[in-house]
């Protein structure tokens, strides 16, 4: 499958951190990547507060967020401390938004409960855990059949809606909603700085989570939703989430919505040559600025 994205008229980009622990150079380099091509198209910057892990984003990280990229020289049109036509810009607020998504793919049957833990999918997977990727390959654990129809006690499910799979749950039973992708499919998409790229679905990746056990959207889906709710146009990010840009473009097919272009920036390392992580604490930008750091003078060495 090629991708071919849909014209926007006016550029819009979004900075989209999440609050789970301080900010290093590395998100820095990204968004300022991203800022930079918003002002070059003369276009909008969206700043989302990517904050649904409850249990690991802290309000201390939140304004540490605000603070350190208004420091950084970081100017954006919309977002959470100054609204926008597309508010609300935390995600924590945009569960009915992810909900009205979540009922959208169960209509289309391509989604099917799964009550493996994650151990349990670690000890199944069938292709080794890249490093790069936060989800092995799924083993098809819970994968449903294609002769019989879906029936979760508890869940509203449309009934027209032809759902191939083979499932009794009880309303007690835990378990998250999986997108089933076209396996042997090559996704394809033409990266704006990385040029062409191919993915093929049950071999570079296998069915996703959508929707976790403790009612949450996963990232895939909630990005989806949000980037196309809020009209982004082109998606700036890092080279580590090229194999979720092929999940959400099955997504944006499933759903019926427009695919953004896409940028993925190369990752910044430190002196071992190891990707920078919010652990890194010494390349954090709230570390730099207490050392005295300038915020140009560190962009300068970019």
């Amino acid at each position: 499958m090629s991708t071919h994205h849909a014209s926007y008229t006016t550029y819009r980009g979004r900075l989209a951190p999440s609050p789970t622990g301080n900010l290093h150079l590395g998100h820095a380099r990204t968004f300022w990547t991203a800022q930079q091509r918003a002002r070059s198209r003369g276009g909008t910057l969206i700043f989302r507060n990517e904050d649904l892990d409850s249990a690991r984003c802290k309000p201390e990280f939140v304004s540490a967020m605000f603070d350190d990229l208004k420091w950084f020289d970081f100017d954006w049109q919309e977002g959470p401390d100054c609204g926008g036509q597309f508010t609300p810009y935390n995600q924590s607020e945009r569960m009915n938004s992810y909900r009205a998504a979540l009922d959208q793919l169960r209509a289309t049957g391509l989604i099917y409960p799964c009550t493996c833990s994650r151990k349990d999918i670690a000890a199944a997977a069938h292709a080794p855990h890249a490093e790069d990727d936060d989800e092995p390959i799924y083993a098809g654990t819970c994968r449903p059949t294609q002769s019989s129809k879906l029936k979760v006690e508890g869940c509203k499910l449309d009934d027209r809606a032809e759902q191939p799979a083979t499932f009794n749950l009880k309303p007690s039973t835990r378990f998250s909603w999986r997108f089933k992708v076209p396996d042997g499919e090559t996704i394809s998409f033409t990266d704006n700085n990385l040029g062409p790229q191919s993915f093929v679905a049950g071999k570079d990746f296998g069915d996703f989570v959508i929707w976790r056990h403790d009612d949450v959207p996963a990232y895939q889906l909630a990005c989806v939703a949000d980037d196309a709710a809020m009209q982004i146009s082109e998606v700036v990010r890092g080279a580590d989430l090229l194999v979720s840009t092929a999940r959400q473009i099955l997504l944006y097919r499933a759903i019926g919505l427009r695919v953004p272009e896409f940028f993925h920036c190369t990752l910044m390392t430190d002196d071992a040559g190891v990707r920078l992580a919010k652990r890194h604490d010494a390349l954090s930008l709230r570390k730099l600025r207490e050392l005295g750091e300038s915020p140009a003078t560190l962009r300068s060495k970019w």
